[in-house]
């Protein structure tokens, strides 16, 4: 039998002290191995996480031992052994491996202080690549010892030193007990005790995750295979319980069935209460899911089973069955046995995760109500036109949009009653025909409204001609996203020249651009672009003005979201067979008449009949919602852990936690230190300060409680790759992953999550219990992984109960190789509706790009958004033009106060923000190569002007002193002095304003 602690959950509550010691009794005549955690006592980076510790107490010259490590690793014979003494911490030169296998080691040595401890390291590594990528190289054999000495060990020498423990780094990284394994032998008897069977079953408790895929563990033989399982619940808990299978030969579609679960009084746990995260569930979007689980002989696969226990439920013991259901194999029932205590869990037992209790989450639904979420207002609807925050949609026979609407704006501080359109002509397909090369004409029935809501309305469309069927199914949301399926199918053979989709877009709605190969700022007379899905993030466009435009995106019914941010060449787009057609799709934008026509064409090709083809699009119309200028002064960001008083000293109001420090070291993880971090929170309270914490969903710390159980999900949780990183990612992961983010202060090592899977209800559901268990004011996102579904859901819970609800979004530039050419702002311009700040950001240039690229791709200003600087500081002066600063203390260069100082002088909070774009911008440059950005008030101008000019400049003022309200005879233009930005002066209405190159201004009007 086994002494069992569950070392890692007793380590995580704080009652394991000072290591462990745990007794593996094998079978019969088998060796007591002693399994121990140390407290990090050597350098692991040089020696390893792993050692055997020896005791030789013979008397000459080479020591014998026999270790039986049972090692998961393969090749244990091409990795070096490191020998200590360990009363000298000298290494031992003389080493001879008469054989090193997974099973066990053969090793002599000299003892060169005679009788005592040796420390024997077997998994002695270096790490190699970037400190934040790191990329653990196991140590090769060595060859120390002279060839006198090897030949003077006798043959026949027997063991005469013997293993005392194996001990780990620290609990995280032992093996004990899952990934110590079964040797050959003992598998061989196993399968001998039971001749014939397919599979083998073994029941496991929940606080042993089962880690190994490819091996069975020692534990196991030693209990051996069983058709019965108990366990013990509190009233009200999320139980979870593992049947391990052992695959004898191929299992093809397993499934779980489960019956109710009776108490000897009739008392019963409803069947529809239990349930098995590997085949069944919810998915992230709320739709049924079912997954296939295949199991190939020899391998070993944990399927994960959950019973939901009522908190009603009556105390007492409950048994029922559990049926596994192999494709074409016999089906084998396991009794289940649950013990309900009289005691109700607290919190469904969410708030005990190293129980296993939060993959309830997994199959969440929580916060997927389509309630209009603040600002936005509820859609209505009047004829064929759906009217929403600033925006109107004309819908046409066709279904699809005749006209869109605007109304906000130049200033994009208000919304006005004065349209701007969109188009010039209803959005259309046309079909050619090959035979004529004329388009082929549509027959129209009209559109019927499918679904109707405050925060959605749906709606569909048939359209005919000869041969082909044209269904639409399309929606407008609260929030200006518009989603189109169009299912295109032939009635008979079709040979079409060309399919294309045309937007006719307004020129006046039409002055900048970003995407398709384009970087944010104007749009180019003319745009030829083709697909390229191997190395381009790029299926669409934004196109439009500060205060109107529209992002189109091309898709199929085959989309999946792909990896980004450094990782998305190792799962790319899917060209989508309709647009894409083997690559003779492609997007052209060009002036048309009186439009700027994008055309999106996916070229010749012959339609079978039968043949289905999805031409499915999406549009968001921008901008979202008005400025919020006065958020934007009053709420100040400071971007690190730290001393609160000191943080308040700053003048910040928020405070933004990232991980990798005390109270929240593990990434995109924050429930393992959590009344740290509440006490942190609830200490910022008392002094007026809002805290936002670290938690985006990209990858995920290896820390996870719900790790192993997200690994036996396949790929839907973890993305496949190559593995490598991290050593402990290596041995207790071993393969299939990709390495993410590493924290090497507290070796935290990530793993890259898939896209859009089921861990984003977990997601979700984590961030409710954030909000009601830690206080949270809302969140930091660094770079997104998840699409506008997820989160709408996240600004739900985070804003639900007048909740602040913060949410700031930091992208570095993805403009590159390994992000696939997408701009940041066409990648999340779908989450910018939800957010409060932009901080674009990291490897964005601010000093030799254009205006217009600071305007479309950093600012946020064309979607309602502000935002903040972070590259190299940013450049405090243009960040000016668009109202951005940097955010301390990101950087010795980042430093805001003085900014801020001249914000309170002058009170912005109130002031109107008239931008350089807007036409009757009362103050403006003679020089367009510094252009001006004022912030008014009654009796007082803040006018920011800053070059891009490539060289020092001056600028005269152009004042309409009537709109602003001022007396010139009684203005006085001032320089305030600035710490590390400008000298304080005073100019001349009329004078020359010099103007340094890449530098600029902050002057104040009033009059005296």
């Amino acid at each position: 039998m086994y002494l069992i602690h569950h070392h890692r959950r007793l380590w995580r509550k704080g009652l394991l002290l000072a290591g462990f010691s745990l007794a593996l009794l094998g079978a019969a005549n088998a060796q007591q191995v002693k399994y121990t955690a140390g407290n990090n006592s050597w350098d692991a980076d040089s020696l390893g996480n792993h050692r055997a510790v020896v005791t030789f107490s013979g008397n000459g010259p080479v020591a014998r031992v026999i270790i039986p490590w049972r090692r998961r690793d393969a090749h244990p014979e091409n990795k070096r052994i490191i020998i200590q003494d360990a009363q000298t911490k000298q290494k031992i030169s003389r080493i001879k491996s008469l054989s090193l296998t997974r099973e066990q080691g053969d090793i002599c040595f000299e003892p060169a202080s005679g009788k005592g401890t040796y420390y024997i390291y077997y998994l002695p590594y270096k790490n190699e690549g970037r400190s934040n990528y790191p990329q653990g190289v196991y140590l090769s054999p060595e060859q120390t010892t002279d060839n006198n000495w090897l030949q003077s060990v006798p043959a026949s020498l027997k063991p005469n030193a013997v293993l005392k423990e194996l001990e780990a780094t620290d609990d995280f990284n032992t093996f004990f007990p899952m990934e110590v394994i079964a040797t050959a032998t003992e598998e061989k008897q196993l399968l001998l005790k039971h001749p014939g069977a397919g599979y083998l079953v073994f029941p496991e408790d929940r606080q042993y995750p089962i880690k190994m895929t490819d091996d069975l563990p020692q534990r196991w033989i030693q209990k051996g295979p069983s058709q019965s399982f108990a366990g013990q619940a509190d009233k009200g808990e999320y139980y979870s319980f593992q049947l391990g299978i052992y695959a004898l030969k191929d299992l093809k579609q397993v499934k779980i069935s489960f019956g109710d679960l009776k108490a000897p009084d009739g008392k019963t746990i409803p069947a529809s209460a239990l349930n098995c995260i590997n085949t069944d569930g919810t998915t992230y979007d709320a739709q049924p899911f079912s997954s296939k689980v295949n199991i190939a002989g020899g391998k070993v696969q944990a399927l994960w089973c959950g019973i939901d226990v009522p908190a009603s439920a009556a105390a007492g013991t409950y048994k029922g069955i559990v049926t596994i259901h192999p494709e074409g194999m016999p089906a084998m029932p396991v009794r289940l046995t649950l013990t309900v205590t009289n005691k109700p869990a607290v919190n469904s037992g969410f708030n005990e995760p190293w129980k296993q209790t939060r993959l309830k989450w997994l199959n969440s639904t929580l916060a997927q109500d389509n309630a209009v979420i603040a600002p936005y207002t509820p859609l209505e609807m009047k004829d064929s036109v759906i009217s929403l925050l600033g925006r109107k949609v004309a819908i046409n026979k066709d279904g699809f949009p005749a006209q869109i609407q605007t109304f906000f704006t130049p200033e994009m501080t208000a919304i006005s009653s004065q349209a701007k359109n969109l188009f010039t002509e209803p959005a259309h397909f046309h079909f050619v025909s090959a035979a004529d090369g004329k388009d082929l004409q549509w027959q129209h029935s009209g559109w019927q409204i499918t679904g109707k809501d405050a925060g959605k309305i749906s709606w569909k469309a048939t359209n005919t001609t000869t041969g082909l069927q044209m269904d639409v199914a399309a929606s407008l949301e609260f929030d200006g996203f518009m989603e189109y399926t169009v299912r295109v199918t032939a009635l008979q053979d079709v040979a079409l020249k060309d399919v294309t989709l045309h937007l006719p877009l307004d020129k006046g709605a039409a002055k900048y651009m970003m995407g398709l190969n384009q970087k944010g700022g104007l749009r180019p007379e003319k745009i030829d672009w083709k697909w390229d899905v191997r190395h381009r993030n790029q299926d669409g466009a934004w196109i439009g003005n500060v205060n109107a435009g529209l992002q189109f995106t091309l898709r199929d019914e085959h989309y999946v979201r792909p990896l980004n941010t450094n990782f998305y060449l190792q799962k790319p787009l899917l060209l989508p067979v309709s647009w894409g057609n083997d690559n003779k799709g492609g997007i052209t934008v060009g002036e048309k008449g009186k439009s700027i026509l994008v055309n999106s064409y996916s070229g010749e090709r012959t339609m079978h009949k039968g043949d289905t083809l999805y031409f499915n699009f999406h549009l968001i119309i921008t901008p979202f919602h008005p400025l919020n200028t006065d958020f934007q002064w009053s709420t100040r960001f400071y971007h690190k852990y730290n001393n609160l008083d000191s943080i308040r000293a700053t003048g910040a109001t928020v405070v933004n936690i990232h991980h990798g420090n005390e109270i929240n070291p593990w990434i995109n993880y924050p429930f393992i230190e959590w009344k740290k971090m509440k006490d942190y929170i609830d200490a910022a309270h008392s002094k007026g300060l809002k805290v936002k914490i670290y938690n985006t969903v990209r990858e995920l710390s290896n820390h996870a409680w719900e790790t192993f159980p997200l690994r036996s999900l396949g790929h839907e949780v973890y993305s496949p790759g190559k593995g490598g990183g991290f050593s402990w990612l290596q041995e207790h992961i071993a393969d299939d992953y990709i390495a993410a983010w590493f924290v090497p202060e507290f070796k935290d090592a990530a793993i890259i999550n898939s896209g859009m899977n089921r861990w984003h209800n977990y997601y979700v559901e984590g961030m409710n219990w954030l909000v009601d268990n830690v206080g949270i004011d809302g969140i930091y996102l660094d770079d997104v992984a998840f699409d506008r579904i997820t989160m709408k859901r996240i600004k739900r819970v985070l804003t639900k109960d007048g909740h602040p609800g913060i949410i700031d979004l930091h992208s570095a530039n993805q403009y590159n190789k390994s992000d696939g050419f997408i701009n940041s702002g066409m990648l999340y311009m779908e989450h910018f509706p939800y957010l409060n700040r932009l901080w674009f950001g990291e490897y964005f240039d601010y000093e030799n790009n254009s205006p217009d690229f600071f305007l479309t791709e950093v600012s946020g200003i064309p979607f309602g958004l502000m935002g903040e600087m972070l590259q190299d500081g940013g450049n405090q002066w243009r960040g000016m033009v668009y109202g951005m600063t940097n955010r301390m203390p990101w950087s010795d260069n980042a430093d805001p106060r003085p900014i801020w100082k001249v914000w309170d002088d002058f009170g912005m909070q109130g002031s109107q923000m008239v931008g350089y774009w807007v036409d009757n911008n009362p103050v403006k440059s003679n020089n367009p190569e510094v252009p001006v950005t004022i912030y008014r008030k009654n009796g007082a101008v803040l006018v920011a002007l800053a070059s891009w000019a490539k060289e020092n400049t001056s600028v005269k003022l152009e004042i309409d002193w009537k709109a602003l309200g001022l007396d010139p005879s009684k203005a006085v233009i001032t320089a305030p002095d600035i710490r590390n930005f400008q000298r304080g002066q005073v100019f001349d209405k009329n004078a020359a304003i010099p103007v340094e190159k890449n530098k600029g201004w902050l002057l104040t009007i009033k009059t005296i």
